[in-house]
């Protein structure tokens, strides 16, 4: 049966550090699928991804959330399978476009999803938007783009030269990136239908029929497009078990927790940590240390996210 209790009275533990705890999950995410894409294709690490993270939490949820997914209306059902398809197709449209544009192009349009959902938010979810929420928007925003254009950039002689821009106007590129942004609109879509679903819906029952709905989308996309499943290194499906288990369970699922006493538009913005957690983790398992335009973009992310925190505490119109 669904729980009806309030979620402020139920919850453990303080959604900011379960904020911190998926940000550094999902930051483990790039480092997985550059292991894995030795052999595998980037779909089918991402279908793997999510049925890996669909098997693993399909035992909890049917054994112990049964009652609660068979009380599930059919509204339920319906923005629950949307989730899903959003979900699967953000993943599907953000790796694909990683073949046609540069990793810098499309990790920055991909991530103005937090600026979606703020455009989107007090529309469709009436979430009161507030001048700290788009000032923090805005800075992380640019602290994101920073990070993710640092490979591409550099700082001499007090000016900021890049050597890829130009390739966001081409051809193939341009493609790519439509394809990214349209990757950053579906992210939006997911977390705004993840606000709406998981008031009084248990994290185990959500996540298994958006994680199943997302991992079906991606696996019917492998099929249809008949990539290779098997025959990888047997380390290659290590990685996957891994991208399933660590930035998808433990990552994406304390992003969805925290949904449920959040404004979507304050978790997506603390989605913008993920660059400072990969950079930090770079540095300790390949040796990469960050630049100094790596560094300042991501102390903005952080003030954005701390300016914007500040506005957590506002409800939803109506509550």
């Amino acid at each position: 049966m669904a729980d009806t209790t309030s979620p402020s009275s139920k919850r453990s533990f303080p959604p900011i550090m379960i904020l911190a705890v998926g940000i550094l999950a999902v930051s483990t995410a790039s480092l997985l699928i550059r292991f894995a894409q030795v052999e595998a294709p980037s779909l089918v690490i991402a279908a793997g991804r999510m049925l890996v993270a669909t098997v693993v939490i399909a035992p909890v949820a049917i054994t112990w959330h049964r009652d609660e997914l068979k009380s599930l209306s059919q509204k339920q059902w319906l923005l629950l399978v949307l989730g899903g398809v959003f979900l699967g197709f953000h993943f599907a449209t953000w790796i694909t476009s990683l073949e046609f544009t540069s990793v810098a192009s499309s990790v920055v349009l991909v991530t103005t999803a937090p600026l979606w959902v703020a455009v989107f938010a007090p529309l469709i979810l009436k979430e009161k938007i507030t001048r700290n929420l788009l000032v923090g928007l805005g800075i992380a925003l640019l602290g994101s783009a920073i990070v993710t254009l640092s490979s591409n950039c550099s700082f001499e002689d007090r000016q900021v030269s890049c050597t890829a821009i130009a390739m966001a106007f081409q051809g193939r590129a341009f493609l790519g990136n439509g394809l990214a942004l349209l990757g950053a609109f579906l992210s939006a879509g997911y977390l705004m239908v993840g606000r709406v679903t998981r008031g009084n819906l248990s994290l185990p029952a959500y996540a298994f029929v958006v994680y199943g709905v997302a991992a079906a989308v991606l696996a019917f996309m492998v099929f249809l497009i008949r990539q290779p499943v098997t025959g990888f290194h047997p380390q290659v499906y290590l990685w996957l078990v891994a991208l399933g288990l660590i930035p998808q369970l433990v990552g994406h699922s304390s992003f969805n927790w925290a949904l449920r006493y959040l404004p979507a538009t304050y978790v997506s913005i603390a989605l913008l940590g993920e660059p400072i957690g990969t950079v930090i983790l770079a540095y300790l398992f390949l040796a990469e240390a960050p630049s100094l335009l790596e560094v300042a973009g991501g102390g903005m992310i952080l003030v954005g996210i701390v300016i914007s925190s500040q506005t957590r505490r506002v409800g939803t119109a109506g509550e």
